[in-house]
């Protein structure tokens, strides 16, 4: 069985750490985990592991953000891997920091990453893995929000939790998505 696990950010040193590239941190600490390194090929950094007998292909596309479904749409093709065992890894402002939730599908609330993916891979039919980070910022001011670092205060938070999601990826692979939903959703 293979998936295509996608983190979700943007290339470059001014986006590192920054809110909307917790998918880039999380495909970094699944791949650490297991082993594993990228390279830079075709539209992705791409890394291959292992996880109990699942082979999972991980990509950070370089595309930026709102071209992601690009860099999906292409990976998808390539390893013959259906929309079903696609795990993308998003920033979520509506949950609260720390909240992670696993959808089967689900619309793209409006996030740029997802819309492309919706846009290039045949809809809202894919599994993702939202991780809360808050809606804290003034009435307009959301695009700086995400793309600005964490929160001193948030910061010794990230570590956990970043491991907890690692945790809910390789449950998905394994046990599967219902219970998984089931063991993190709470």
């Amino acid at each position: 069985m293979k998936y295509l696990i996608v983190g979700l950010g943007n290339i470059g040193p001014e986006y590192a750490d920054t809110r909307h590239n917790i998918g880039f941190n999380i495909a970094d600490a699944l791949v650490k985990e297991l082993g594993g390194s990228f390279s830079n090929i075709r539209l992705a950094y791409y890394a291959e592991v292992s996880w109990k007998g699942r082979k999972l292909h991980v990509i950070k596309p370089t595309t930026f953000m709102n071209l992601s479904g690009k860099a999906v749409n292409y990976w998808m093709k390539e390893l013959n891997i259906p929309l079903e065992n696609v795990l993308v890894i998003v920033d979520d402002l509506a949950l609260p920091l720390g909240k992670l939730r696993l959808k089967l599908k689900g619309s793209s609330a409006g996030h740029n990453g997802l819309k492309s993916i919706e846009a290039l891979c045949g809809g809202q039919d894919y599994p993702r893995l939202r991780f809360g980070i808050s809606d804290n910022f003034p009435k307009g001011r959301q695009a700086d929000y995400v793309l600005d670092v964490f929160d001193n205060d948030e910061l010794p938070e990230l570590p956990a939790l970043i491991d907890r999601s690692v945790a809910l990826i390789q449950s998905f692979v394994t046990v599967g998505p219902a219970h998984t939903m089931t063991a993190f959703n709470k």
